[in-house]
């Protein structure tokens, strides 16, 4: 198992747990970034932070730090 931060850019994984502990998190399920869902790294800034990635036919940068609490497969 994997965070979405280690993900290269272009690599898919499905979303395999969202801790909901925080409000940002928790904006990113209302968005609908769940669990099973195929998300996609398309870019990364050139000093790494933020990445951002797609799922659900939108794009959305996030921070690298929450990118590391997603856990992908």
């Amino acid at each position: 198992m994997s965070n979405l931060s280690e993900l290269a850019i272009g690599a898919t994984a499905r979303v395999k747990s969202i801790p909901a502990e925080n409000a940002v998190n928790q904006r990113l399920m209302n968005l609908g970034l769940l669990p099973g869902m195929a998300v996609k790294v398309v870019q990364v800034a050139p000093l790494g932070d933020p990445i951002a990635i797609e799922f659900s036919c939108q794009q959305i940068s996030i921070r690298r730090a929450e990118a590391a609490v997603i856990e992908v497969e």
